[in-house]
């Protein structure tokens, strides 16, 4: 064999290598990047439970619904800082409809956050456009709602209050019924995130389960 047929194989050999050690590094950058997606994921499934699990604890042994929704309210805020939380809830069967404005006319409605004035800007919250119509439209609609989809409904304000705030709704459903919704807000620019709301959206079912357990409580001994 000659030096020149030497040389070739050579070259061919090293050439194979290269093409060998690149595909083995875009291997194992595949699977590298799968491992660190599904160490993230695990460690955003486990952030969920915590966050489950302590906020269905501190619902535990209250019969008070107020009570219930300030202790729901304040394990949200802690969850999301700089976040405005209110609960509109229905009126029970047998109230008398046709109150003027959604405060009187939803049965329990509890406005929480951290700080108003520093939240608000020292100016009215955007829950203070929420009239009795918007609030029943939201209710039956009965799904998770961004501003758009609230506009469509009949949200009213002036541009201080709505240009403001980043606004979304979490519907409070129990067997299929509409018990209210839970109003979250966050000064623009900073918006509340997918994250964020799926992590509350998983307690919506169970706080809406607690609600009407302390709305009719069970007969004694049950």
């Amino acid at each position: 064999m000659s030096q020149t047929e030497r040389y070739q194989r050579l070259r061919l050999l090293v050439k194979g290598l290269n093409r060998q050690r690149k595909q083995q590094a875009s291997k194992i950058d595949i699977l590298c990047n799968d491992l660190i997606s599904a160490q993230r994921s695990f460690l955003h499934r486990l952030q969920d439970i915590s966050f489950a699990a302590e906020f269905y604890r501190a619902l535990l042994g209250d019969t008070d619904m107020n009570h219930v929704l300030a202790r729901a309210g304040r394990v949200i805020r802690q969850e999301l800082p700089r976040t405005g939380v209110t609960f509109f809830l229905r009126q029970p069967d047998g109230c008398e409809p046709g109150l003027p404005n959604a405060k009187e006319r939803v049965w329990g409605t509890l406005h929480t956050c951290p700080d108003d004035a520093a939240l608000s800007g020292g100016h009215e919250g955007p829950e203070e456009c929420f009239d009795a119509e918007l609030v029943e439209n939201l209710c039956k609609c009965n799904r998770r709602c961004l501003l758009d989809d609230m506009l469509g409904m009949g949200l009213e304000g002036g541009p201080e209050v709505l240009n403001r705030f980043s606004l979304v709704t979490l519907p409070l459903t129990d067997l299929g019924r509409s018990l209210g919704f839970l109003l979250l807000y966050r000064r623009l620019p900073e918006v509340l995130t997918e994250e964020e709301l799926g992590r509350i959206s998983l307690v919506m079912c169970g706080l809406a389960q607690a609600l009407r357990s302390v709305r009719v409580p069970l007969p004694s001994g049950e």
